[in-house]
Order: C-alpha cells, then sequence, then structure tokens
C-alpha cells in the first residue's frame, strides 16, 4: 500500500463504495504483514512510496516468493537483493514475467522509468571491479524512477579520466563514489563538487584491503565535508539515500 492507493481506499469508504467492514479488513495487515518467518513491514510503501526491499542471501526460494507475492497483493513493483543465478531461475518458475538483472544480482518486476527530470545521481565507480556494486546502485535507483549517470572505471590511478567528466559530476544533484582498493576515490570527488557525496566502500583488493575494511576506514576518515559512508558493498543503501536527498 502506498499514499496513492491509501487515498483511493479511503475515498472509497467516504463514498460508500466498500463497506467499513470491507476498509478494516483491508486494513487489518498494517503496519505489517505476519509470516511467520518474515514480519513484512506493509507500512514502508506509505513512508517511502515504494515496498520494503527483500534481501535474497539466507532465504530459501519459497520464501522469497512468499513475501514477493504478497508485496504484488498490493504493489506494482518490488526489489530483491542479491538473487543468485540459480535461485532467478527458480524464482521465475514460480512468478512469470520477473526481470532479473544479472549484472547486480537484482530481481524486479519493471524496470525503472526513464526520468525526463534535469536532477540525476551520478553513478562513479572506481574500478571495472567495482561495478556490481555500483550497477545494484544504479539499478535501484532507474527502478525508483531516477535519471542516473553512470561514470566507470575513473579511479584515482588514472585521475585525468575522473576530471575528464568534471562537466558530468559538476550537475549531479548527488553523487555515488564506489570503490575498493585503498577507497581515495570519494574524497577526490568530494574535493571537486559541493554536492553530497554517498561514498562505498567494496570488498575489491588485494590482503590488506581486508574485504573492504580498508577504504571503509579511508571514506570514514574523509577530511572532504560532503562525504557521508554506507556499509561494505552496500549499493542499494547508498542508492535509497540517494533516492531520498534527490526527492527531498
Amino acid at each position: 500500500m502506498d499514499r496513492k492507493n491509501l487515498k483511493k481506499l479511503l475515498n472509497s469508504y467516504k463514498k460508500g463504495i466498500i463497506s467499513e467492514k470491507g476498509l478494516l479488513e483491508k486494513l487489518k495487515i498494517y503496519p505489517y504483514l505476519d509470516m511467520d518467518f518474515a514480519k513484512l513491514d506493509t507500512h514502508r510503501g506509505i513512508r517511502f512510496g515504494f515496498p520494503e526491499v527483500v534481501y535474497a542471501p539466507g532465504k530459501t526460494v519459497q520464501q522469497i516468493v512468499r513475501i514477493v507475492k504478497a508485496i504484488l497483493e498490493t504493489h506494482s513493483n518490488f526489489i530483491v537483493t542479491r538473487v543468485t543465478p540459480e535461485q532467478a531461475e527458480k524464482i521465475r518458475e514460480e512468478i512469470p514475467g520477473i526481470l532479473y538483472h544479472g549484472s547486480c544480482g537484482i530481481m524486479t518486476m519493471k524496470n525503472g522509468r526513464k526520468s525526463a527530470g534535469r536532477k540525476y545521481v551520478a553513478v562513479v565507480s572506481a574500478g571495472t571491479a567495482d561495478i556490481p556494486v555500483a550497477e545494484e546502485a544504479a539499478t535501484v535507483l532507474e527502478i525508483l524512477g531516477d535519471r542516473v549517470e553512470r561514470l566507470y572505471d575513473v579511479g584515482v590511478a588514472g585521475l585525468h579520466r575522473l576530471l575528464d567528466r568534471a562537466e558530468v559530476l559538476n550537475k549531479a544533484e548527488c553523487l555515488i563514489v564506489v570503490a575498493g582498493m585503498e577507497g581515495a576515490l570519494p574524497s577526490v570527488v568530494g574535493g571537486i563538487v559541493s554536492r553530497p557525496v554517498i561514498a562505498v566502500p567494496t570488498s575489491v583488493g588485494y590482503g590488506t584491503n581486508f574485504a573492504g575494511v580498508a577504504p571503509l576506514l579511508t571514506m570514514l576518515n574523509s577530511c572532504a565535508p560532503n562525504v557521508a559512508v554506507v556499509n561494505i558493498d552496500n549499493g542499494f543503501g547508498a542508492a535509497f539515500f540517494a533516492h531520498l536527498v534527490l526527492n527531498i
């Protein structure tokens, strides 16, 4: 249930199209739906305009299918993150028409609409190996209806590649910067632009990268005051926060 559908439901009751009993029946699942193995936050759509996003790791295929079917009873779209190709194949058998973005492991019912607005989020990756996390962020933003500009493989080891796209960086309303190794790129971007920069450390790197801890600490210690940091490999979290910034 989102704001639009909630208003429609309340108007139907006001006009006598639906009875009080019918209204209560519709509203009884709020603020969450107890599915025994999960408590689906049905209030999320009212707060944010999009239903609760499902994290696939640790869940069985049947659990994911049940959650998605419950979401589709009141919403036309959903997002499931970190879905493996094997899971995706089995889920498709249960839910026809579902889409799978293999580059980032996201399943959804509809691709994002192409936003015609001037405001956009720039999604920047330091290296090619960081692209899966960057694509998770970019894909989530597009599903949410936001415009995205991608700048990939523009890390600090070849700074001219980044500076060559300075105009795209400076026109962005918000930026998501994804980097592994030492994680220096968000601070560099933060020093170029005047907009919020959401830094995403990745687990890409050699031994002392410590599976993303090294770039995480670098980003947390950034001296650029416009840089905020999300968790390691958390492209989704960065995207949702950027969506809120873009639509505030």
